[in-house]
C-alpha cells in the first residue's frame, strides 16, 4: 500500500533557499554552543546546582535566548535531535519507489547514528552524564520515542490501518518492527559509547539491521508494489539450480536478501 502524498502550504518557506539554510545553520550553531556550556557546567558544578542563567551567561547570551532554543536545561544537552528528526523524515519521504519500507526505516535511523558519530568525544561525555543524572536519562528516552513514533507511522502507512480485523497482524507487525529497528540502533550505540566510541559503528549497525530484516522483513512486504506488479526480486528453483529474476530498478540489497533467503531455505 503506497503512502499518501504529503501536501505543503503554498506559502511554506523554501527549505532549500540560501536564506533558510543559513538561518538553520545559525540556529544549530547557537544550540550547540548552549549545549557545550551546559555540559561543562553540569560536569563541574553538577546538574542540580546549575541554573539556566549560568548556562546562558557561559554561552554569552541572554536568558531569553536560551529559552528560544530549549524549553529546559535538561534539553540543552541534546541540541541536534530536532534537526536529525527532520533529516530522518526526509529520508522516508524521498525513498525509492520499490525499496522495502523496513530498509527505508533502517536508512532513516542511520541519520541518528551519524549525529552521534560526527562528534564522538561529545557523544561519550553526554552518554556518561545521562547515566549519572536520571532527569537527563528521561529526556533522552523522550527523544528516542519521537523517532520510534516517526518510523511506526511510516510503516503503518504501508498497510491498511482500518483493517483491524481478526487475523490481520500487519499493524502489529509494523509497530513491533519499528520498535525493533530503534532497539537495534540503541543497542549498537550504547555498546559503541561504552567502548569510548571506538570501532566502525556503521558496520555494527548494518549487522544489527540485517538481523532485524531477517526477523521482520518478509512480513513487511517486498516494497511499494501495487496489485499485479511484480516484486523487485524473486527466486525460483530448477532442479539443483536457483534462478534469480530482478527488475532493473530493484535495490541490490533487496536482490541479495532474496537470494540469501532462498539459499537458506534450500539447505
Amino acid at each position: 500500500m503506497s503512502q499518501p502524498a504529503r501536501t505543503q502550504p503554498s506559502d511554506a518557506p523554501d527549505a532549500t533557499s540560501p536564506g533558510t539554510r543559513r538561518a538553520a545553520a545559525q540556529r544549530l550553531k547557537m544550540r550547540r554552543e548552549l549545549s557545550a556550556a551546559a555540559m561543562e557546567l553540569f560536569a563541574t558544578k553538577g546538574y542540580e546546582a546549575t541554573t539556566v542563567d549560568e548556562i546562558a551567561a557561559a554561552a554569552g547570551v541572554a536568558r531569553r535566548t536560551f529559552f528560544r532554543h530549549f524549553r529546559s536545561k535538561e534539553e540543552a544537552i541534546f541540541p541536534d535531535h530536532d534537526d536529525t528528526l527532520v533529516r530522518a523524515e526526509a529520508v522516508l519521504d524521498a525513498a525509492p519507489p520499490h525499496e522495502n519500507p523496513l530498509d527505508t526505516v533502517c536508512r532513516g535511523i542511520k541519520e541518528v547514528m551519524r549525529m552521534y558519530a560526527a562528534s564522538p568525544a561529545v557523544a561519550v561525555a553526554r552518554y556518561r552524564l545521562t547515566r549519572e543524572v536520571p532527569t537527563l536519562r528521561e529526556a533522552e528516552i523522550a527523544s528516542v520515542a519521537r523517532y520510534e513514533r516517526l518510523f511506526t507511522r511510516y510503516l503503518l502507512g504501508h498497510f491498511d490501518e482500518g483493517a483491524h480485523r481478526e487475523g490481520d497482524d500487519d499493524p502489529l507487525l509494523a509497530e513491533v518492527a519499528a520498535s525493533a529497528v530503534v532497539t537495534a540502533h540503541n543497542h549498537v550505540l550504547r555498546r559503541w559509547l561504552r567502548a569510548g566510541a571506538e570501532g566502525d559503528v556503521e558496520a555494527q549497525l548494518d549487522h544489527a539491521f540485517e538481523i532485524v530484516r531477517e526477523t521482520f522483513g518478509a512480513g513487511i512486504g517486498a516494497g511499494r508494489t501495487t496489485t499485479g506488479e511484480q516484486p523487485p526480486a524473486a527466486v525460483s528453483r530448477e532442479g539443483e539450480v536457483l534462478v534469480a529474476v530482478a527488475r532493473t530498478d530493484a535495490p541490490l540489497e533487496e536482490v541479495m536478501r532474496t537470494i540469501r533467503k532462498a539459499i537458506k531455505e534450500r539447505k
